[in-house]
């Protein structure tokens, strides 16, 4: 048959629908209403009351002037109104704005004018610093409060509540009509933690939202209503695309506003919790409470790479990790390290090793590659050559909002450039060995500050490390190691120094160790410009 007998053969409304992550929320309101679809520290919804309440949201939203393409910000935990934005607002097609509740007043000043925010949702809890952040600029920007919490209600001051925002559109007189005619408009607008220079909005559609929620299941082999606590901010990059997976999937969403270990532990047995995700930070916290499970929880991991020390140690707690890495520019992750049956014979040691490798392609994604940035070709499959790692497929991002020159260089020449250092194993397997930026370049020989980091994380009484360049007028640049060390310690720098020493390359050895807690960003991530700020000041 040749292909020209298929050209008259056209797509119309009985084949084709564009794919939007909301209409996952109408099958689980159609198929299991009356199963529980989110429960807060005070509330409890399910998905018929879900559905109807997001429904409530986007007409209220159409009654206010909110129309195609304008930008919604919402600064809140993880609340059920923030559950709700992920599909309220993406339901009139209006562009979803996610702000991160760690930020300062001028960087949050930033977002809301950059993004040209129209309306914004406040938790109480948060009003004082919204309100600081609008005067910076003097914005007019009507505030809608979100009362969850009642300790913080006498930060209300004149704004609208959410729940009345809500009651002012009937449940019986709600839209359900509601249609994305384009595939490829933005769902959301999500800024990159800053470190050295204003964050940047990245642009997100409704197709990679709808790819990268099936492909969580795919890759995390799901099974139908699951139990999700939300340890992980779903201001982080739309909780990586997880407020959409579980609907898909007719789960059930535990809310917490704040996250300490105990917490943890009290839900997952309380709510019998089958899935969470969180970075290297949750582990540590689980670590040092040291609480096994009775019945084993997946948890998938991402952000700063866990050494094989630390995936040993949750391991034995009873949390099946489930290593991945991606960014906010690939909608959350976009790397798995997928198991493999004949790792099944391996030592616990051998797995935590094999299980701290970023891993394999995403099912979202149509190809990744390691590129040596000298040489412009694939690196060898031999778990040593450095290259950058490159992206390209479905759920790659739009690009940087009213920022052409960085979408242009983000995606030169047909890839998007993660700014990841990585080696290939034999096995295919990608292993981060550091941000371009951050390989520290001695005498000449290229030193992965996370090569270092995993060998002092092997020491019992290290609990957080993190190594940058420090400026050095023989060698260019040496290593320079911040540790935190857990409670109660009495261990010695020299100690430290002579654990190296037996553990790495001499090269390699840190030139200065300081103990001390380790500057994050908002998002848990190392702030690595600050410490090689600190690590320069040094003598």
């Amino acid at each position: 048959m040749n292909i020209k007998n298929y050209k008259s053969l056209k797509k119309n409304k009985a084949n084709f629908e564009p794919l939007t992550p909301v209409d996952f929320l109408k099958r689980a309101a159609k198929v299991f209403p009356n199963y529980i679809s989110v429960i807060s520290e005070n509330k409890k919804f399910t998905w018929k009351q879900t559905f109807e309440r997001c429904c409530q949201l986007a007409t209220a939203l159409t009654k206010y002037k909110i129309k195609n393409g304008d930008v919604v910000s919402i600064m809140a935990p993880n609340t059920s109104a923030m559950y709700e934005a992920h599909f309220g607002i993406p339901m009139i097609g209006a562009i979803l704005n996610t702000i991160n509740i760690r930020l300062d007043a001028k960087t949050i000043s930033y977002i809301i004018g950059h993004s040209k925010t129209r309306i914004i949702f406040v938790d109480t809890e948060f009003l004082p610093i919204i309100r600081e952040a609008l005067k910076l600029k003097n914005y007019k920007i009507p505030i809608i409060a979100i009362k969850d919490d009642k300790r913080f209600s006498h930060n209300i001051h004149k704004e609208n509540l959410y729940e009345d925002f809500l009651k002012k559109v009937s449940k019986k007189k709600k839209s359900i009509t509601f249609k994305i005619k384009d595939e490829w408009s933005p769902i959301s607008l999500g800024y990159t933690s800053g470190t050295t220079n204003k964050p940047k909005g990245v642009v997100t559609h409704h197709r990679g939202a709808y790819l990268n929620a099936v492909s969580n299941q795919l890759a995390w082999n799901m099974k139908k209503n699951p139990t999700y606590l939300w340890t992980l901010p779903m201001f982080h990059c739309n909780g990586w695309c997880f407020p959409w997976t579980i609907a898909a999937l007719a789960g059930k969403n535990i809310c917490v506003r704040k996250i300490n270990s105990k917490s943890i532990i009290k839900l997952i047995k309380k709510y019998k919790v089958s899935h969470l995700c969180g970075t290297t930070v949750i582990i540590n916290l689980l670590i040092k409470e040291g609480v096994k499970l009775k019945n084993r929880v997946e948890f998938m991991t991402g952000a700063a790479p866990p050494p094989s020390t630390v995936l040993k140690k949750i391991d034995d707690l009873g949390y099946n990790i489930t290593h991945t890495y991606g960014l906010t520019e690939v909608y959350g992750p976009a790397v798995i390290c997928e198991w493999q049956n004949d790792w099944n014979k391996l030592s616990k040691n051998k797995i935590a090793e094999l299980k701290s490798y970023q891993g394999v392609k995403y099912p979202g994604i149509s190809e990744i590659n390691v590129f040596n940035k000298k040489t412009k070709r694939e690196v060898k499959h031999d778990g040593k050559e450095l290259g950058e790692v490159l992206m390209r497929g479905n759920t790659v991002m739009m690009g940087y909002h009213k920022d052409r020159s960085a979408t242009n260089k983000a995606f030169a020449k047909g890839w998007f450039h993660t700014g990841d250092i990585a080696v290939v194993h034999k096995s295919g397997y990608i292993q981060l060995k550091d941000r371009s930026k951050d390989i520290i370049i001695s005498g000449g020989e290229n030193i992965s500050s996370i090569e270092v980091e995993n060998v002092l994380f092997k020491h019992k009484d290290i609990i957080d490390a993190a190594v940058v360049a420090k400026k050095d007028e023989k060698w260019g640049e040496v290593p320079c190691a911040f540790v935190t060390l857990k409670k109660n310690s009495t261990v010695k720098v020299k100690e430290i120094y002579a654990f190296c020493r037996n553990n790495m390359a001499s090269y390699k050895i840190p030139k200065n160790i300081i103990f001390g807690k380790i500057d994050k960003t908002p998002t848990g991530k190392t702030q690595k410009y600050l410490l090689r700020k600190k690590a320069n000041l040094i003598d």
